[in-house]
């Protein structure tokens, strides 16, 4: 049986590792006999959250954790504002740099691709090392790189900066959705994933519109990126102040620690069981993600639907600008106003969300406690979006002419958001509630690969749009929206037996996963 060594100065012997459930006493050996606190000598010195333990996240105060909530929304929106913040300066940029159109392109595509790197640190390391420090580091360092932006003399420092701000700014992207696990249990994660959901896209939206002005105003480009700079310092100092650990098992190593100064030094934490390796470290953090995603087909399923419909949000940045630019003749104030349906439509399907599905959900609850509910029970929404964002690019599309008014575009925009909002909040919460404590790292990888999809899509927009025709080029993309369609209902008829068979999944059948309360460790 394989053993671990602490890493503290106690004085307890080697002991078998342990699958360890980080909010109760029980602890489940290798061989598989579950045992309680009192059932062995070594038990009764492992630390964990007792009942109603302050030092649990998902203890503390309902107002605590909804501002903490807020926060992890506040810091995607912030990050992702930048993200296609660019499109509305792009004639000023072209003019100082003397850049082409595919080199202004890159300035959103090189950030976005930025998140591709990211998570591939951030998800795993908050694993590793917490949530807390990994947010007060990189956020810090994606502020300064907004500052480099602002100051830029050149289009290679222009670039560089982009590319490495995005790098800094995925941290938010990973680690937010894990932080609303970390303090929420199932019957509210929904509810708070809402917040978190909605972020992704409101800052996108936003971001055009307030560049736009800025440059139609007769104001320096510059001052697009020192008003990003003043968000980001915001966030950074709510961030140092306010936010505090939330993954559980590194709350229990601290407690343990505490434990252990006050002179019980037998004392340790379920994180404490093994230690790694710097090469297993190392494999932990940066391979773990791609491993879960080729590993598991939902996680594979679920990221490939939700990286094309990201990959075309970020291509709309190029499409509009040919739909309401050329053809209607806005300028770049007016056409930031354009992205705000996409905003509208999230906002109403969160709205939407809280007042029916995630009643019902609560009620799912009830009915199959004391089981949890089965994670494809939040494929309900994805099987209505699902075939409204694929009709959403066949009305855009062929309500793009010059000729008809621009209405009939703009709110097809809104039915968009709309479809992203709910195909977003079903397979996010799946993935969640499939994986919780190693969804950082399935996060992580959903990430990278959306990110490929955001970075990619608008580099052969524009070349698709004139080659094609705004018609022709959306009514692509909603064939392929449409081959798309059958992903959500496929879970639904098959993800239970397909998580029975995961290596990764927490969530098993319905009635052999444990209480929400009763997470193993990952």
């Amino acid at each position: 049986m394989a053993t671990y060594s602490a890493s503290s100065s106690d004085t307890h012997a080697e002991r078998p590792i342990q699958d360890v459930n980080v909010y109760s006493n029980d602890v489940t050996h290798s061989e598989g006999r579950k045992e309680g606190k009192a059932s062995g000598e070594d038990d009764q010195y492992l630390v964990s959250f007792d009942i109603g333990d302050p030092k649990n996240p998902q203890n503390w105060s309902k107002a605590r954790r909804w501002y903490l909530t807020v926060l992890g929304g506040m810091l995607v929106l912030n990050a992702t504002f930048s993200s296609s913040a660019p499109s509305g300066i792009a004639v000023a940029l072209m003019e100082e740099f003397k850049l082409s159109e595919e080199v202004v392109t890159l300035t959103i595509s090189l950030f976005v691709a930025g998140y591709c790197v990211g998570p591939l640190l951030w998800g795993p390391l908050s694993e590793e090392f917490g949530r807390r420090p990994v947010f007060i580091v990189s956020f810090f360092v994606y502020t300064m790189f907004q500052i480099g932006m602002a100051l830029a003399k050149n289009t290679a420092s222009l670039l560089v900066f982009r590319f490495l701000g995005g790098v800094f700014a995925a941290s938010p992207l990973t680690n937010s959705g894990a932080l609303i696990s970390d303090i929420w249990d199932a019957k509210i994660r929904g509810k708070a994933l809402a917040i978190f959901t909605l972020a992704p896209f409101a800052g996108p939206a936003l971001g055009p519109t307030v560049a736009g002005f800025i440059y139609v105003s007769g104001t320096s480009w510059r001052w697009l990126f020192w008003v990003l700079t003043i968000f980001a310092g915001v966030c950074w100092i709510l961030i140092v102040f306010t936010l505090p650990e939330t993954y559980a098992p590194i709350l229990l190593v601290q407690k343990a620690r505490q434990k252990r100064k006050e002179g019980d030094t037998r004392c340790y934490a379920p994180m404490e069981v093994t230690k790694r390796t710097v090469g297993q470290q190392v494999e932990h953090v940066l391979a773990r993600p791609f491993k879960m995603l080729f590993q598991e087909p939902m996680l594979f399923a679920a990221t490939i639907y939700m990286s094309f419909v990201y990959g075309c949000l970020y291509l709309l940045f190029e499409a509009y600008p040919i739909v309401f630019t050329d053809g209607h003749g806005f300028n770049a104030g007016i056409l930031g106003l354009m992205y705000l349906p996409l905003m509208l439509g999230g906002a109403i399907a969160v709205t939407t969300y809280l007042l029916t599905f995630n009643p019902r959900y609560e009620r799912e609850v009830q009915r199959c406690s004391p089981h949890p509910v089965a994670p494809e029970f939040r494929m309900e929404m994805a099987l209505i979006a699902a075939p409204i964002y694929a009709a959403s690019f066949f009305w855009f599309a062929w309500t793009s002419s010059p000729s008809i008014s621009f209405w009939a575009p703009l709110i097809a925009g809104g039915a968009m958001g709309f479809g992203i909002c709910w195909i977003f909040l079903s397979l996010f919460n799946y993935i969640i509630d499939t994986y919780l404590m190693a969804a950082a790292s399935a996060l992580a990888a959903n990430t990278v690969v959306r990110s490929l999809f955001g970075a990619g899509f608008p580099l052969f927009a524009s070349q698709m749009y004139v080659k094609l025709g705004p018609q022709w080029a959306s009514s692509l993309l909603g064939f392929v929206s449409l081959a798309m369609v059958p992903i959500p209902f496929v879970f639904l008829k098959f993800g239970a037996r397909l998580r029975q068979k995961s290596k990764h999944a927490v969530a098993k059948h319905p009635s052999s996963r444990p209480k929400e309360s009763s997470i193993s460790s990952a």
